[in-house]
């Protein structure tokens, strides 16, 4: 009988939670880009997803309901919601493309690098792949509520934080494909000191 914990859980729940509510976000961001009020409640919708992901990881941690599932899924989760809202805000014109297309060629080629892995090891999210999460979602928070009707003290703000999660998103995608090479190396090592114990 395995220890394994069951896929379905809690923590993988809130995940397939934060996947549905990706085209409902993007949906609303984009059918009333200029109104004050769906803004606000675009912002809480995004904020509420987005805040699944912390409480998932925190129970699937403390109660030992950590899958393989959730290491890939919840990571995927958070790049659709979060890329849904680069693209959203560069559709409405209020992000740069240049900004979003770096980000999602980031996000998505570590994804696709780590569902690769998959037959070294699974790769889950690092504590630099985390606070480049967190970030990015702050970042997000404050574009979504539109900085054309917010003081400048908070544009300046949505501006730094955003900047700083463009960094630490090229700096973080660097450090994966650091990690990955090296569980390659480690991992065909011991494949090829199995061989040689074999006979």
């Amino acid at each position: 009988m395995s220890d394994r914990p069951s896929n379905v859980n809690i923590p993988n729940a809130l995940t397939v939670l934060r996947l549905i509510a990706v085209p409902v976000f993007g949906w609303m961001l984009l059918s009333h880009p200029h109104d004050g009020t769906w803004r606000t409640w675009t912002t809480v919708v995004f904020a509420v997803a987005i805040f699944t992901d912390f409480i998932d990881g925190r129970i699937a941690r403390r109660y030992n309901l950590i899958t393989d599932f959730g290491k890939i899924w919840d990571s995927v989760a958070d790049k659709a919601i979060t890329g849904m809202a680069f693209i959203g805000l560069s559709i409405v014109g209020e992000l740069p493309w240049w900004i979003t297309a770096l980000i999602l060629l980031r996000e998505w080629g570590i994804t696709v690098m780590r569902v690769f892995m998959l037959k070294y090891e699974v790769m889950a999210a690092n504590k630099g792949g985390k606070l480049k999460t967190a970030t990015q979602s702050l970042a997000i928070t404050l574009f979504c509520i539109g900085l054309w009707r917010t003081p400048t003290p908070v544009d300046v703000v949505a501006w730094a934080v955003m900047i700083l999660a463009f960094g630490l998103t090229l700096v973080t995608g660097v450090m994966y494909l650091i990690d990955a090479a090296r569980i390659r190396r480690d991992s065909l090592a011991k494949q090829a000191g199995g061989g040689s114990d074999e006979f």
